[in-house]
């Protein structure tokens, strides 16, 4: 059975000054509550590896992130001359648009994307379409508290309503409209993370490591039993737009047949 191990630190920790030093990952005057978060940015640059071991042999498998170095977040970062990452794009036209407001929220009801979309069952998907329109969300959420300054992912009757959603749906992602930002918004729901000022969501660095490979095994898998072309590229693009890049040994490893039973 393959195992998953990080080979290098993926969160800052308290370790000593020479060791610090080396690690690419280096604390810079951090916020204690914000001390396990970075930033990640799609890259190709891999700088960090998952280890598989596994009884006939261990591969290594190239997994790319590209945290910002700089642990240094402050709510507003006014000293930070660093740039903003850019804004997403407009919707996609003819996406599937899915509403939700509080109402539906507090029922945890899935009506409104079954019927948004014409997904009813896992099963009644045909993924080359929603792979060309994409889905996204229009969440018309009222506050108690016109004041209150929290982010939509920062309610949790939001999040428990796409963690349901989730739940029933696992290979939604790669359906979404990724580069109006509804992916990242989408792992913003599931992963813990804190709101910065200037770079926005950011995410807690072993959680968001955890759910994009759960999701690379999820969608490689869907992909390939509805035969969608070169599923290995478009689960790559996926997990790329949080900031990783996954090797073919990876796949390869999934690919491999299941050894005979013994008995």
């Amino acid at each position: 059975m393959a195992t998953i191990k990080p080979l290098s630190p993926l969160s800052s920790s308290s370790s000593s000054s020479s060791s610090s030093s080396s690690s690419p990952f280096q604390q810079q005057s951090s916020i204690p509550s914000l001390n396990p978060l970075i930033c990640f940015k799609p890259t190709s640059d891999p700088s960090s590896l998952l280890h598989l071991g596994r009884e006939r042999g261990s591969v290594a498998v190239p997994v790319a992130f590209n945290p910002s170095g700089n642990f240094d977040l402050s709510l507003y970062d006014d000293e930070d001359n660093s740039p903003k990452p850019p804004a997403p794009m407009p919707p996609k036209e003819g996406r599937y648009e899915v509403i939700i407001d509080n109402d539906i929220i507090s029922r945890l009801d899935l009506v409104p994307f079954q019927t948004a979309t014409g997904i009813t069952t896992p099963s009644s998907v045909d993924p080359k379409e929603f792979l060309d329109r994409t889905i996204g969300f229009a969440i018309n959420y009222v506050r108690e508290d016109k004041r209150d300054p929290r982010e939509l992912s920062e309610f949790p009757d939001i999040r428990l309503w796409f963690l349901r959603l989730d739940a029933t749906y696992p290979w939604l992602p790669v359906l979404l409209d990724w580069r109006a930002g509804e992916l990242a918004r989408y792992a913003a729901m599931m992963v813990p993370h804190q709101m910065n000022m200037r770079m926005g969501v950011v995410f807690n660095p072993e959680a968001l490591e955890l759910f994009v490979m759960k999701k690379v095994f999820i969608v490689y898998d869907w992909l390939k039993q509805h035969n969608i072309p070169k599923p290995r590229l478009k689960t790559k693009n996926m997990a790329k737009m949080l900031g990783y890049g996954i090797g073919d040994e990876l796949f390869d490893l999934i690919d491999v047949p299941p050894l005979p039973s013994s008995s």
